[in-house]
């Protein structure tokens, strides 16, 4: 039993995730990782994310981040570490999490008292987390804290975002969702990645979505319209609420007044950031 009440802890964890992921649309992220000749946008999504597993191939990337064409992948992977290491990009990835907080918050926020509270706590719910069956999490545990608050905050939410996400991808397998049909069925709620950002960057092909859609279609979750039944809606909350017993731990630790406080301040930083246009327009949704 959880002392928190219902969803703290996913609530909690979606604005710092929203806001971690600021730094892949930023064209500060774009001009960083061209200045050490990574000019591909999607070799440098895939070396920024994956260097702190150090110069990785395109088995490890389709492993851990689950949902993207292994094809794909190895089209940038393991070539791209002969243009830039690990520790290279690493240090572009935070210079330019620096350039994009201070144009999308402010100043005067990045300074704030509220972004060293942010920080301290979002810092202190990730000493709940664990590394094991954890990758992403555990290779991003191993870097060193930024000493400045804004980055600090930025680190601690990588931390939080990637330990969830580690434990969503137990749980799709569990559910026995391939990458593509959790995508897909992802979509046909409204809250994901719309299924134009899908075709753009995670390599699949139409044939390929057409075929996950079929897959779930004879499993009872989706109808021939596309949309969820009411098998397919039981599913994702099944499947939300399993990662939310597996994610548990740090907000536990945090507590619930200070997961709170967390949250509170992780909404604000997130829809000033929005509004300085920190994320496409047509991102999320069915289309």
């Amino acid at each position: 039993m959880s002392s928190l009440p219902p969803r703290a802890g996913r609530h909690c964890h979606s604005p710092l995730n929203s806001l971690h992921a600021t730094v892949y649309f930023s064209p500060d992220f774009t001009k960083e990782l061209a200045g050490l000749g990574i000019e591909d946008r999607g070799a440098a999504y895939f070396a920024g994310r994956a260097a702190a597993m150090g110069a990785v191939g395109p088995g490890v990337v389709a492993a851990t981040f689950y949902n993207f064409r292994h094809d794909l992948i190895a089209r940038h992977l393991p070539a791209v570490w002969r243009t830039a290491s690990p520790e290279a990009v690493l240090a572009a990835r935070l210079r330019a999490v620096d350039s994009t907080l201070r144009r999308l918050l402010g100043e005067e926020a990045v300074a704030s008292d509220e972004m060293a509270e942010a920080a301290r706590l979002a810092l202190r719910a990730a000493e709940g987390c664990t590394r094991h069956a954890r990758p992403l999490y555990a290779a991003h545990a191993d870097l060193p804290v930024p000493e400045q608050p804004h980055l600090a905050y930025w680190h601690a939410a990588t931390l939080l975002r990637e330990h969830r996400g580690d434990a969503h991808l137990t749980a799709l397998l569990a559910l026995e969702l391939d990458p593509l049909e959790a995508l897909v069925s992802h979509t046909a709620t409204g809250k994901g990645m719309a299924r134009t950002w899908v075709m753009a960057t995670r390599g699949w092909e139409q044939s390929d979505w057409d075929a996950a859609a079929g897959r779930l279609r004879a499993r009872g979750l989706l109808d021939g319209e596309g949309e969820l039944t009411e098998a397919g809606v039981a599913l994702r909350a099944d499947l939300e609420d399993r990662t939310d017993r597996l994610d548990l731990a740090p907000y536990e630790l945090l507590g619930e007044r200070d997961v709170a406080r967390l949250t509170e301040l992780a909404k604000g930083f997130l829809v000033t950031a929005a509004l300085a246009g920190g994320f496409p327009a047509d991102l999320v949704g069915k289309g």
